[in-house]
């Protein structure tokens, strides 16, 4: 949770290698799902992104990564690519799901140049951050 003045917000601050990092608000429910997915954390039913990634396996489509691709007046946009034999498939997502599937995956997270150049700020430049768990 980034924590100011103006109030809380769920947070997900991505490590742009060393190129500085790139904050990306996100709903509170996704933020609590990439927290999960990042303490690999199983709850005793399936919440969506957890079903996304059986249903993916059962019917063998690989995700082979989520690119975020643009930032166009202050929103991300992403794509997941997805591979079934020598099919190729782009869908696009948001930044927020897309994280929460690809974490689970274990796919990587790739963010185009050019959003790493407008979107990136230096660590002392984020506001307070306050781990989800310990603000909840």
């Amino acid at each position: 949770m980034s924590v100011s003045e103006m109030g809380a917000a769920p947070t997900v601050v991505l490590d742009a290698d060393g190129k500085g990092t790139i904050p990306i608000y996100v709903g509170l429910w996704e933020a609590i799902s990439i927290s999960n997915a990042l303490n690999m954390e199983m709850l005793p039913r399936p919440i969506t992104h957890d079903l996304i990634i059986e249903m993916l396996r059962r019917f063998g489509i690989s995700l082979d990564a989520l690119h975020i691709d643009s930032l166009e007046e202050g929103v991300f946009y992403a794509k997941l690519v997805l591979k079934q034999e020598s099919r190729t498939e782009v869908m696009d997502c948001r930044p927020s799901d897309g994280i929460a599937i690809a974490l689970r995956y274990g796919a990587p997270i790739l963010i185009d140049p050019d959003v790493i150049q407008t979107a990136s700020v230096k660590k002392e430049e984020l506001p307070k951050m306050v781990d989800l768990k310990e603000y909840l």
